[in-house]
Protein backbone atom coordinates (compact mmCIF):
# COMPACT_ATOMS: atom_id res chain seq x y z
CA UNK A 1 0.00 0.00 0.00
CA UNK A 2 1.96 3.43 -1.06
CA UNK A 3 1.55 6.46 1.07
CA UNK A 4 2.04 9.94 -0.50
CA UNK A 5 1.91 13.41 1.73
CA UNK A 6 1.70 16.74 -0.02
CA UNK A 7 2.81 19.81 1.48
CA UNK A 8 1.74 23.21 0.50
CA UNK A 9 3.40 26.24 1.47
CA UNK A 10 1.58 29.95 0.71
CA UNK A 11 3.66 32.48 -1.60
CA UNK A 12 3.90 35.12 0.57
CA UNK A 13 6.37 32.60 2.69
CA UNK A 14 8.62 31.95 0.02
CA UNK A 15 10.01 35.88 0.27
CA UNK A 16 10.48 38.34 -2.03
CA UNK A 17 10.84 36.54 -6.01
CA UNK A 18 14.65 37.10 -7.15
CA UNK A 19 15.00 39.16 -10.82
CA UNK A 20 18.76 39.06 -11.94
CA UNK A 21 19.93 41.67 -13.97
CA UNK A 22 22.81 44.46 -14.43
CA UNK A 23 23.07 48.06 -12.33
CA UNK A 24 25.09 50.32 -10.49
CA UNK A 25 25.88 49.69 -7.50
CA UNK A 26 23.52 50.95 -4.68
CA UNK A 27 24.97 52.64 -1.38
CA UNK A 28 22.93 50.34 1.62
CA UNK A 29 24.39 51.51 4.62
CA UNK A 30 26.55 54.61 4.94
CA UNK A 31 28.26 55.42 8.31
CA UNK A 32 29.51 58.83 8.54
CA UNK A 33 32.31 58.65 10.96
CA UNK A 34 32.02 60.36 14.32
CA UNK A 35 34.39 63.46 14.70
CA UNK A 36 34.36 62.86 18.56
CA UNK A 37 35.73 59.85 18.30
CA UNK A 38 38.79 60.37 15.91
CA UNK A 39 39.81 63.09 18.74
CA UNK A 40 41.04 59.62 20.78
CA UNK A 41 42.80 57.96 18.19
CA UNK A 42 46.35 58.79 16.80
CA UNK A 43 46.30 58.29 12.83
CA UNK A 44 49.69 56.20 11.79
CA UNK A 45 50.98 57.53 9.04
CA UNK A 46 52.65 54.50 7.30
CA UNK A 47 51.17 50.72 7.91
CA UNK A 48 53.07 47.60 7.05
CA UNK A 49 51.02 44.56 7.09
CA UNK A 50 51.46 41.10 6.24
CA UNK A 51 48.61 38.95 4.48
CA UNK A 52 48.58 35.26 4.52
CA UNK A 53 44.92 34.36 3.03
CA UNK A 54 45.95 35.02 0.02
CA UNK A 55 43.95 31.87 -2.33
CA UNK A 56 46.31 29.48 -3.99
CA UNK A 57 45.86 29.96 -8.16
CA UNK A 58 48.06 27.38 -9.41
CA UNK A 59 49.33 23.49 -7.80
CA UNK A 60 52.58 24.03 -9.18
CA UNK A 61 55.39 25.34 -7.70
CA UNK A 62 59.17 26.69 -9.31
CA UNK A 63 62.44 27.78 -7.73
CA UNK A 64 62.92 30.90 -8.86
CA UNK A 65 67.26 32.34 -10.22
CA UNK A 66 69.12 32.84 -7.12
CA UNK A 67 69.93 36.85 -7.09
CA UNK A 68 72.75 37.76 -6.16
CA UNK A 69 73.12 40.92 -4.08
CA UNK A 70 76.14 42.81 -2.95
CA UNK A 71 77.02 45.32 -0.36
CA UNK A 72 78.35 48.76 -1.96
CA UNK A 73 79.48 52.08 0.26
CA UNK A 74 77.50 55.70 -0.68
CA UNK A 75 78.72 59.33 0.84
CA UNK A 76 75.82 60.21 3.73
CA UNK A 77 76.16 63.68 4.66
CA UNK A 78 74.26 65.76 7.08
CA UNK A 79 73.57 69.06 8.36
CA UNK A 80 75.44 70.87 11.26
CA UNK A 81 77.01 73.38 13.39
CA UNK A 82 78.32 76.14 11.04
CA UNK A 83 82.48 76.08 10.21
CA UNK A 84 83.47 78.92 11.76
CA UNK A 85 81.50 77.90 14.99
CA UNK A 86 82.88 75.44 17.57
CA UNK A 87 80.46 73.30 19.15
CA UNK A 88 82.21 72.49 22.31
CA UNK A 89 82.42 76.53 22.89
CA UNK A 90 79.56 77.44 25.02
CA UNK A 91 79.93 81.57 24.54
CA UNK A 92 79.81 80.86 20.48
CA UNK A 93 76.81 78.57 20.12
CA UNK A 94 74.74 80.55 22.69
CA UNK A 95 75.99 83.75 20.15
CA UNK A 96 74.64 81.59 17.17
CA UNK A 97 71.10 80.39 18.45
CA UNK A 98 70.29 83.81 19.78
CA UNK A 99 71.30 85.64 16.16
CA UNK A 100 69.36 82.47 14.46
CA UNK A 101 66.50 83.02 16.89
CA UNK A 102 65.69 86.83 15.81
CA UNK A 103 65.13 85.66 12.31
CA UNK A 104 61.82 86.22 10.80
CA UNK A 105 61.70 82.99 9.10
CA UNK A 106 62.93 80.88 12.02
CA UNK A 107 59.78 81.51 13.76
CA UNK A 108 57.25 80.48 11.22
CA UNK A 109 59.19 77.27 10.59
CA UNK A 110 58.97 76.21 14.12
CA UNK A 111 55.02 76.58 13.81
CA UNK A 112 55.21 74.81 10.40
CA UNK A 113 57.54 71.65 11.64
CA UNK A 114 55.92 71.96 15.11
CA UNK A 115 52.99 70.07 14.23
CA UNK A 116 54.14 67.36 12.36
CA UNK A 117 57.02 66.61 15.32
CA UNK A 118 54.25 66.48 17.14
CA UNK A 119 52.23 64.21 15.58
CA UNK A 120 55.41 61.43 14.84
CA UNK A 121 56.22 62.06 18.91
CA UNK A 122 52.90 60.95 19.09
CA UNK A 123 53.05 58.04 17.13
CA UNK A 124 56.25 56.84 18.58
CA UNK A 125 54.73 56.44 21.83
CA UNK A 126 51.45 55.06 20.61
CA UNK A 127 50.84 51.62 21.85
CA UNK A 128 50.02 48.70 19.94
CA UNK A 129 47.65 46.74 22.41
CA UNK A 130 47.48 43.83 19.82
CA UNK A 131 52.17 43.20 20.13
CA UNK A 132 53.91 41.00 21.89
CA UNK A 133 56.26 42.88 24.08
CA UNK A 134 57.51 39.72 26.14
CA UNK A 135 58.24 37.25 23.66
CA UNK A 136 61.49 36.66 24.40
CA UNK A 137 60.61 36.32 28.30
CA UNK A 138 60.23 32.25 29.02
CA UNK A 139 58.60 30.73 31.61
CA UNK A 140 61.10 28.19 33.41
CA UNK A 141 58.08 25.67 33.98
CA UNK A 142 57.72 25.74 30.02
CA UNK A 143 59.52 22.62 28.83
CA UNK A 144 60.13 22.79 24.78
CA UNK A 145 60.65 19.44 22.42
CA UNK A 146 64.49 18.99 21.56
CA UNK A 147 64.05 20.54 17.77
CA UNK A 148 66.42 21.67 15.13
CA UNK A 149 65.61 23.48 11.67
CA UNK A 150 67.58 24.55 8.53
CA UNK A 151 67.94 27.95 7.75
CA UNK A 152 70.39 28.06 5.11
CA UNK A 153 72.84 26.08 2.95
CA UNK A 154 76.61 27.77 1.81
CA UNK A 155 77.66 26.04 -1.33
CA UNK A 156 81.24 25.89 -2.63
CA UNK A 157 81.33 28.12 -5.71
CA UNK A 158 83.73 25.90 -7.18
CA UNK A 159 82.44 23.38 -10.01
CA UNK A 160 84.67 20.56 -8.91
CA UNK A 161 83.37 18.58 -5.56
CA UNK A 162 85.60 19.72 -2.28
CA UNK A 163 85.64 18.90 0.98
CA UNK A 164 84.88 21.34 3.68
CA UNK A 165 87.72 20.47 6.02
CA UNK A 166 86.78 23.09 8.57
CA UNK A 167 84.20 26.06 9.96
CA UNK A 168 85.54 28.70 12.30
CA UNK A 169 83.27 31.41 13.27
CA UNK A 170 84.47 35.07 13.95
CA UNK A 171 84.86 35.73 17.83
CA UNK A 172 82.70 38.86 19.49
CA UNK A 173 79.37 37.32 18.13
CA UNK A 174 79.76 38.66 14.56
CA UNK A 175 78.06 36.50 11.96
CA UNK A 176 80.75 35.70 9.70
CA UNK A 177 81.79 31.79 8.99
CA UNK A 178 85.72 30.81 7.80
CA UNK A 179 85.12 27.68 5.71
CA UNK A 180 88.15 26.22 4.31
CA UNK A 181 87.91 23.61 1.59
CA UNK A 182 90.22 20.89 -0.09
CA UNK A 183 90.80 18.26 -2.21
CA UNK A 184 91.68 15.24 0.41
CA UNK A 185 91.57 12.53 -2.26
CA UNK A 186 95.09 13.08 -3.65
CA UNK A 187 95.01 10.59 -6.56
CA UNK A 188 91.54 11.64 -7.71
CA UNK A 189 92.08 15.62 -7.77
CA UNK A 190 91.39 17.03 -11.42
CA UNK A 191 94.22 18.14 -13.38
CA UNK A 192 93.73 22.04 -12.90
CA UNK A 193 92.54 22.65 -8.77
CA UNK A 194 91.32 25.34 -7.06
CA UNK A 195 92.91 26.30 -3.81
CA UNK A 196 90.49 29.15 -2.97
CA UNK A 197 88.42 29.14 0.36
CA UNK A 198 85.86 31.31 1.89
CA UNK A 199 84.57 33.60 4.69
CA UNK A 200 80.84 33.65 4.30
CA UNK A 201 78.25 36.29 5.44
CA UNK A 202 75.09 35.31 7.27
CA UNK A 203 73.13 38.55 6.53
CA UNK A 204 74.29 37.83 2.01
CA UNK A 205 74.47 33.93 1.74
CA UNK A 206 74.44 34.22 -2.13
CA UNK A 207 77.97 35.34 -2.70
CA UNK A 208 81.18 34.78 -0.10
CA UNK A 209 81.89 38.07 1.82
CA UNK A 210 85.86 37.39 1.30
CA UNK A 211 88.07 35.07 -0.96
CA UNK A 212 90.97 33.74 0.89
CA UNK A 213 93.61 32.66 -2.41
CA UNK A 214 96.46 30.52 -1.10
CA UNK A 215 99.08 28.62 -2.92
CA UNK A 216 97.85 25.23 -1.53
CA UNK A 217 94.49 24.25 -0.37
CA UNK A 218 93.84 24.64 3.24
CA UNK A 219 93.01 21.91 5.52
CA UNK A 220 91.75 24.13 8.48
CA UNK A 221 91.46 27.65 9.56
CA UNK A 222 90.74 29.95 12.76
CA UNK A 223 90.12 33.15 13.55
CA UNK A 224 92.20 34.69 16.41
CA UNK A 225 90.14 34.96 19.53
CA UNK A 226 91.10 38.70 20.27
CA UNK A 227 91.22 40.21 16.94
CA UNK A 228 88.52 39.26 14.39
CA UNK A 229 90.62 40.49 11.34
CA UNK A 230 93.34 37.74 11.78
CA UNK A 231 93.24 34.09 10.59
CA UNK A 232 95.65 31.60 10.65
CA UNK A 233 95.61 28.53 8.71
CA UNK A 234 97.37 25.27 7.79
CA UNK A 235 97.79 24.34 4.45
CA UNK A 236 98.04 21.14 2.25
CA UNK A 237 101.95 21.34 1.35
CA UNK A 238 102.41 21.87 5.34
CA UNK A 239 102.62 25.62 5.66
CA UNK A 240 101.41 27.83 7.68
CA UNK A 241 99.75 30.98 6.40
CA UNK A 242 98.56 34.22 8.05
CA UNK A 243 95.43 36.05 6.82
CA UNK A 244 94.19 40.01 7.55
CA UNK A 245 91.29 40.53 5.89
CA UNK A 246 91.71 44.29 6.22
CA UNK A 247 94.69 43.47 3.42
CA UNK A 248 92.60 41.42 0.47
CA UNK A 249 92.88 38.04 -0.24
CA UNK A 250 96.02 37.38 -0.37
CA UNK A 251 97.92 35.94 2.72
CA UNK A 252 100.23 38.95 4.43
CA UNK A 253 103.00 36.01 5.90
CA UNK A 254 103.33 32.29 4.87
CA UNK A 255 105.94 30.08 6.82
CA UNK A 256 108.41 28.94 4.03
CA UNK A 257 108.74 25.43 2.71
CA UNK A 258 112.07 24.14 4.26
CA UNK A 259 110.72 24.99 7.98
CA UNK A 260 107.78 23.73 7.67
CA UNK A 261 105.66 20.89 7.90
CA UNK A 262 105.95 17.97 5.64
CA UNK A 263 102.83 16.48 5.58
CA UNK A 264 99.49 18.63 5.19
CA UNK A 265 98.74 20.77 8.39
CA UNK A 266 95.71 19.48 10.09
CA UNK A 267 95.34 21.82 13.45
CA UNK A 268 96.43 25.17 13.65
CA UNK A 269 95.37 27.28 17.34
CA UNK A 270 96.40 30.44 18.61
CA UNK A 271 97.64 30.85 22.12
CA UNK A 272 97.10 32.71 24.87
CA UNK A 273 99.74 35.55 25.38
CA UNK A 274 100.08 39.05 26.34
CA UNK A 275 100.83 40.10 22.89
CA UNK A 276 98.31 37.63 20.96
CA UNK A 277 100.75 36.85 17.99
CA UNK A 278 101.53 33.02 19.31
CA UNK A 279 100.16 30.05 17.37
CA UNK A 280 101.02 26.44 17.30
CA UNK A 281 100.42 23.89 14.63
CA UNK A 282 100.49 19.79 13.91
CA UNK A 283 100.41 18.07 11.18
CA UNK A 284 100.75 13.94 10.73
CA UNK A 285 104.58 14.29 9.84
CA UNK A 286 104.73 13.66 14.21
CA UNK A 287 105.96 17.40 14.70
CA UNK A 288 104.17 20.23 16.63
CA UNK A 289 105.39 23.70 15.98
CA UNK A 290 105.22 27.04 17.56
CA UNK A 291 105.01 30.61 15.66
CA UNK A 292 105.14 33.88 16.09
CA UNK A 293 103.11 35.57 13.57
CA UNK A 294 105.57 38.42 13.23
CA UNK A 295 108.03 36.84 12.04
CA UNK A 296 106.84 32.93 10.29
CA UNK A 297 110.09 32.63 8.84
CA UNK A 298 110.99 30.10 11.04
CA UNK A 299 109.26 28.65 13.93
CA UNK A 300 110.19 29.70 17.38
CA UNK A 301 110.35 25.72 19.26
CA UNK A 302 109.62 22.46 17.68
CA UNK A 303 108.31 19.09 19.14
CA UNK A 304 108.85 15.74 17.44
CA UNK A 305 106.21 13.23 19.27
CA UNK A 306 108.51 10.55 20.04
CA UNK A 307 109.45 9.98 23.58
CA UNK A 308 112.04 7.67 24.78
CA UNK A 309 114.24 7.44 27.61
CA UNK A 310 117.24 5.52 26.26
CA UNK A 311 117.33 7.73 23.17
CA UNK A 312 116.60 11.03 20.88
CA UNK A 313 113.51 11.56 19.10
CA UNK A 314 113.40 10.02 16.05
CA UNK A 315 111.10 11.49 13.56
CA UNK A 316 110.59 8.03 11.65
CA UNK A 317 108.86 6.71 15.19
CA UNK A 318 106.90 9.88 15.77
CA UNK A 319 103.00 10.03 16.34
CA UNK A 320 100.95 11.46 13.72
CA UNK A 321 98.96 14.08 14.91
CA UNK A 322 95.30 14.57 13.89
CA UNK A 323 93.90 17.20 15.89
CA UNK A 324 95.44 19.78 19.03
CA UNK A 325 93.52 21.32 22.25
CA UNK A 326 94.26 23.99 24.18
CA UNK A 327 92.86 26.06 26.68
CA UNK A 328 93.61 29.42 28.09
CA UNK A 329 93.62 28.97 31.33
CA UNK A 330 96.14 26.46 31.02
CA UNK A 331 98.74 28.09 29.29
CA UNK A 332 101.29 25.63 29.85
CA UNK A 333 99.28 22.77 28.71
CA UNK A 334 98.14 21.40 25.93
CA UNK A 335 96.71 17.65 24.46
CA UNK A 336 97.24 16.21 21.11
CA UNK A 337 95.29 13.42 19.24
CA UNK A 338 96.73 11.00 17.20
CA UNK A 339 96.60 8.63 14.03
CA UNK A 340 97.28 5.48 15.96
CA UNK A 341 94.24 6.84 18.64
CA UNK A 342 96.55 7.98 21.48
CA UNK A 343 95.71 11.37 22.77
CA UNK A 344 98.93 12.94 24.48
CA UNK A 345 98.70 14.88 27.22
CA UNK A 346 102.03 17.56 27.37
CA UNK A 347 103.38 20.18 29.22
CA UNK A 348 105.23 22.52 27.33
CA UNK A 349 107.25 23.85 29.71
CA UNK A 350 109.27 20.54 31.09
CA UNK A 351 113.02 20.41 30.24
CA UNK A 352 113.20 17.02 28.46
CA UNK A 353 111.51 15.62 25.71
CA UNK A 354 110.57 12.61 28.06
CA UNK A 355 109.16 15.13 30.80
CA UNK A 356 107.17 17.01 28.31
CA UNK A 357 104.71 13.94 28.20
CA UNK A 358 102.52 13.66 31.02
CA UNK A 359 99.80 11.16 29.96
CA UNK A 360 98.90 9.09 27.64
CA UNK A 361 95.01 7.91 26.93
CA UNK A 362 94.58 4.60 24.62
CA UNK A 363 91.29 6.49 23.52
CA UNK A 364 90.05 4.86 19.95
CA UNK A 365 90.77 1.76 17.50
CA UNK A 366 91.76 5.02 15.08
CA UNK A 367 92.42 8.07 14.43
CA UNK A 368 91.02 10.73 17.20
CA UNK A 369 89.40 13.04 14.33
CA UNK A 370 88.04 15.38 17.52
CA UNK A 371 89.66 15.92 20.86
CA UNK A 372 88.26 18.96 22.66
CA UNK A 373 88.05 20.27 26.61
CA UNK A 374 84.59 21.10 28.19
CA UNK A 375 84.25 25.00 28.20
CA UNK A 376 82.82 24.68 31.66
CA UNK A 377 84.92 21.60 32.91
CA UNK A 378 88.20 21.82 31.65
CA UNK A 379 89.82 18.97 33.17
CA UNK A 380 86.92 17.02 31.23
CA UNK A 381 87.54 16.21 27.30
CA UNK A 382 85.82 14.70 24.50
CA UNK A 383 86.96 12.45 21.82
CA UNK A 384 86.03 11.55 18.98
CA UNK A 385 87.38 8.07 16.69
CA UNK A 386 86.00 5.00 14.74
CA UNK A 387 82.78 4.52 15.46
CA UNK A 388 82.29 6.04 19.56
CA UNK A 389 82.57 9.53 21.29
CA UNK A 390 84.17 9.21 24.91
CA UNK A 391 83.98 12.01 27.55
CA UNK A 392 87.03 11.48 29.47
CA UNK A 393 88.32 12.66 33.32
CA UNK A 394 92.27 14.21 32.84
CA UNK A 395 93.07 12.54 36.15
CA UNK A 396 91.79 8.85 34.97
CA UNK A 397 94.09 6.90 32.22
CA UNK A 398 93.01 3.71 31.88
CA UNK A 399 89.26 4.51 30.40
CA UNK A 400 87.06 6.99 29.61
CA UNK A 401 84.25 7.79 32.08
CA UNK A 402 81.10 7.69 29.57
CA UNK A 403 80.83 6.80 26.34
CA UNK A 404 78.51 6.06 23.45
CA UNK A 405 77.34 2.66 22.05
CA UNK A 406 79.20 1.76 19.04
CA UNK A 407 77.23 2.67 15.66
CA UNK A 408 77.01 1.13 12.46
CA UNK A 409 78.01 4.14 10.85
CA UNK A 410 81.56 5.62 11.78
CA UNK A 411 81.56 9.28 13.57
CA UNK A 412 83.74 12.03 11.97
CA UNK A 413 83.71 14.88 14.26
CA UNK A 414 82.29 16.74 16.94
CA UNK A 415 82.56 19.42 19.24
CA UNK A 416 80.98 20.70 22.74
CA UNK A 417 77.85 23.37 23.27
CA UNK A 418 79.53 27.00 24.09
CA UNK A 419 75.79 27.61 26.14
CA UNK A 420 75.02 23.79 27.76
CA UNK A 421 77.70 22.29 30.10
CA UNK A 422 75.91 19.02 29.06
CA UNK A 423 75.27 19.06 25.26
CA UNK A 424 77.98 17.77 22.88
CA UNK A 425 77.52 17.64 18.82
CA UNK A 426 78.61 14.65 16.69
CA UNK A 427 78.43 13.79 13.11
CA UNK A 428 78.51 10.81 11.60
CA UNK A 429 79.15 9.70 7.90
CA UNK A 430 75.63 8.67 6.78
CA UNK A 431 74.89 12.27 6.66
CA UNK A 432 73.59 12.38 10.36
CA UNK A 433 74.18 14.64 13.48
CA UNK A 434 73.90 13.68 16.65
CA UNK A 435 72.68 16.08 19.49
CA UNK A 436 73.46 14.57 22.66
CA UNK A 437 71.96 15.78 25.86
CA UNK A 438 73.68 13.60 28.80
CA UNK A 439 71.46 14.63 31.34
CA UNK A 440 68.73 14.28 29.64
CA UNK A 441 69.50 10.36 28.41
CA UNK A 442 72.81 8.96 28.06
CA UNK A 443 71.86 5.68 26.13
CA UNK A 444 71.00 7.13 22.82
CA UNK A 445 71.01 10.90 21.34
CA UNK A 446 68.68 13.49 22.40
CA UNK A 447 68.10 14.64 18.46
CA UNK A 448 68.97 12.88 15.54
CA UNK A 449 68.59 15.02 12.29
CA UNK A 450 69.36 14.24 8.56
CA UNK A 451 71.63 17.19 7.07
CA UNK A 452 72.86 15.89 3.73
CA UNK A 453 72.94 12.64 2.36
CA UNK A 454 77.01 12.66 1.86
CA UNK A 455 79.46 12.15 4.85
CA UNK A 456 79.75 15.18 7.01
CA UNK A 457 82.96 16.51 7.51
CA UNK A 458 83.19 19.16 9.98
CA UNK A 459 81.26 21.42 12.50
CA UNK A 460 81.05 24.68 14.53
CA UNK A 461 79.35 25.99 16.75
CA UNK A 462 77.78 29.87 17.51
CA UNK A 463 79.63 31.50 20.47
CA UNK A 464 75.65 31.85 21.50
CA UNK A 465 74.93 27.97 20.96
CA UNK A 466 72.19 28.28 18.37
CA UNK A 467 73.81 27.95 14.74
CA UNK A 468 75.22 24.99 14.10
CA UNK A 469 77.33 24.81 10.92
CA UNK A 470 78.18 21.31 9.30
CA UNK A 471 80.37 20.88 6.78
CA UNK A 472 80.07 17.91 3.89
CA UNK A 473 82.41 16.14 1.86
CA UNK A 474 80.98 17.62 -1.63
CA UNK A 475 81.55 20.89 -0.15
CA UNK A 476 77.79 22.25 1.29
CA UNK A 477 77.78 23.76 4.43
CA UNK A 478 74.33 23.30 6.10
CA UNK A 479 73.39 25.87 8.72
CA UNK A 480 70.89 24.67 11.66
CA UNK A 481 69.08 26.93 13.96
CA UNK A 482 68.50 24.74 17.46
CA UNK A 483 66.02 24.74 19.56
CA UNK A 484 65.74 26.73 23.11
CA UNK A 485 65.35 23.28 25.16
CA UNK A 486 69.24 22.59 23.44
CA UNK A 487 70.59 26.21 23.45
CA UNK A 488 69.89 27.75 26.58
CA UNK A 489 71.09 26.32 29.96
CA UNK A 490 68.50 25.59 32.71
CA UNK A 491 69.88 27.20 36.50
CA UNK A 492 70.23 23.36 37.73
CA UNK A 493 72.45 22.40 34.60
CA UNK A 494 76.16 23.10 36.31
CA UNK A 495 75.00 21.53 39.31
CA UNK A 496 73.43 18.61 37.70
CA UNK A 497 76.55 18.29 35.49
CA UNK A 498 79.03 18.15 38.37
CA UNK A 499 77.64 15.74 40.03
CA UNK A 500 76.92 13.22 37.46
CA UNK A 501 81.32 13.77 36.36
CA UNK A 502 82.16 13.09 39.96
CA UNK A 503 80.29 9.85 40.89
CA UNK A 504 81.69 8.33 37.23
CA UNK A 505 84.83 9.41 38.05
CA UNK A 506 84.50 7.73 41.61
CA UNK A 507 83.35 4.91 40.07
CA UNK A 508 85.88 4.34 37.13
CA UNK A 509 88.67 5.09 39.78
CA UNK A 510 87.53 2.72 42.13
CA UNK A 511 87.33 -0.14 39.38
CA UNK A 512 91.09 1.02 38.31
CA UNK A 513 92.13 0.33 41.98
CA UNK A 514 89.99 -3.14 41.72
CA UNK A 515 91.72 -3.40 38.66
CA UNK A 516 95.49 -2.88 39.89
CA UNK A 517 94.90 -5.24 42.48
CA UNK A 518 93.78 -8.04 40.23
CA UNK A 519 97.39 -7.12 38.31
CA UNK A 520 99.20 -7.30 41.74
CA UNK A 521 97.91 -10.74 42.51
CA UNK A 522 98.67 -12.21 39.48
CA UNK A 523 102.26 -10.72 39.79
CA UNK A 524 102.46 -11.77 43.53
CA UNK A 525 101.37 -15.36 42.28
CA UNK A 526 103.89 -15.41 39.79
CA UNK A 527 106.65 -13.83 41.77
CA UNK A 528 106.62 -16.56 45.00
CA UNK A 529 105.20 -19.51 43.27
CA UNK A 530 107.52 -22.00 45.77
CA UNK A 531 105.92 -20.10 48.60
CA UNK A 532 102.69 -21.74 49.03
CA UNK A 533 102.20 -20.52 52.55
CA UNK A 534 103.07 -17.12 52.11
CA UNK A 535 101.36 -16.61 48.98
CA UNK A 536 97.78 -18.03 50.55
CA UNK A 537 98.31 -15.54 53.07
CA UNK A 538 98.52 -12.67 50.52
CA UNK A 539 96.00 -14.43 48.58
CA UNK A 540 93.38 -13.83 51.56
CA UNK A 541 94.51 -10.96 52.80
CA UNK A 542 94.13 -10.28 48.70
CA UNK A 543 91.04 -11.11 48.67
CA UNK A 544 89.66 -9.47 51.99
CA UNK A 545 91.08 -5.68 50.04
CA UNK A 546 89.05 -6.68 46.66
CA UNK A 547 85.74 -7.52 49.35
CA UNK A 548 86.30 -4.03 50.87
CA UNK A 549 86.81 -2.50 48.08
CA UNK A 550 83.61 -4.21 46.44
CA UNK A 551 81.78 -2.94 49.49
CA UNK A 552 82.93 0.44 49.25
CA UNK A 553 81.69 0.54 45.72
CA UNK A 554 78.08 -0.47 46.75
CA UNK A 555 77.56 1.53 49.21
CA UNK A 556 79.11 4.60 47.47
CA UNK A 557 76.56 3.40 44.24
CA UNK A 558 73.82 3.63 46.85
CA UNK A 559 74.66 6.84 48.51
CA UNK A 560 74.89 8.66 45.21
CA UNK A 561 71.33 7.39 44.28
CA UNK A 562 69.89 8.52 47.69
CA UNK A 563 71.35 11.99 47.28
CA UNK A 564 70.16 12.03 43.41
CA UNK A 565 66.36 11.15 44.42
CA UNK A 566 66.93 13.67 47.43
CA UNK A 567 67.83 16.66 44.63
CA UNK A 568 64.81 15.74 42.58
CA UNK A 569 62.30 16.12 45.14
CA UNK A 570 63.96 19.06 46.23
CA UNK A 571 63.99 20.44 42.86
CA UNK A 572 60.13 18.89 42.14
CA UNK A 573 59.11 20.85 45.94
CA UNK A 574 60.58 23.90 44.45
Amino acid sequence: MDFSYVYTKQRKDFGKQCNFFDRPADILVDIVPDKNLTENFISMKYVDTGIQCANEMSEHELNTERYETRNQGMNHTEGGWPRDINPDELEQVMRFRKKVEKDETYINSMLQLGALMEHCIKQNNAINIYEEYFEEEISEEHEEIPSAKNVNIFRDPEPAQRTATYLSWSPEGRNKLAVAYAILEFQGAPGVTVNNSYIWDLDNPNQPFLTLKPSASLLCVEYCPKDQNLLVSGCYNGQLALWDIRKGSTPVEVSPIENSHRDPVYSALWLHSKTNTDCFSASTDGRIMWWDIRKLNEPTENLVLHFSKNQPPRLDKAFGACCLEYEATMPTKFMVGTEQGSVLLCNRKAKSPVEKLTAVYNAHLGPVYTLQRNPFFPKNFLTIGDWTARIWSEDIRESSILSTRYFDQALTVGCWSPCRPSVFFVTKSSGYLDVWDILYKQIDPTLSIKVADEALSSIGVHEEGQLVACGSEKGAVSLLKLSIALSNMNKNDKALMTSLLDRESRREKIIEARNREFRLKEKMKNSVAGEHEDVKVEETQEDDLIKQAEKDFYNFINSVSKQREETEENIHND
